[in-house]
């Protein structure tokens, strides 16, 4: 247990910081579900959007240091690749 006032202090800061990155996290999660249920269905327009929707969360969520910026790049990468494979599918 902490003594003494400031490391108590850094101890609420982590409690709150922790609680805003797992929700930050976790809104990602459910974006990249959405779209990959999207995808599963084989609707290319929605899922456009949906890759939209979900660029959107993770360059806000990397630029709050929440996720790497890098890690960021990488889910979008995978993402649009797949997308970019049901494209060419369709055609």
């Amino acid at each position: 247990m902490a003594h003494s006032l400031s490391a108590k202090k850094r101890i609420r800061q982590n409690e709150k910081r922790r609680t805003v990155n797992r929700a930050r996290k976790s809104q990602v999660k459910t974006q990249i579900k959405h779209l990959e249920a999207v995808l599963s269905k084989g609707d290319a327009e929605a899922a456009t959007e949906q890759l939209r929707l979900v660029t959107k969360k993770l360059d806000k969520t990397a630029a709050t240091s929440t996720m790497h910026k890098k890690t960021a790049a990488r889910k979008k990468s995978r993402l649009a690749k797949q997308l970019n494979a049901l494209r060419a599918k369709k055609a």
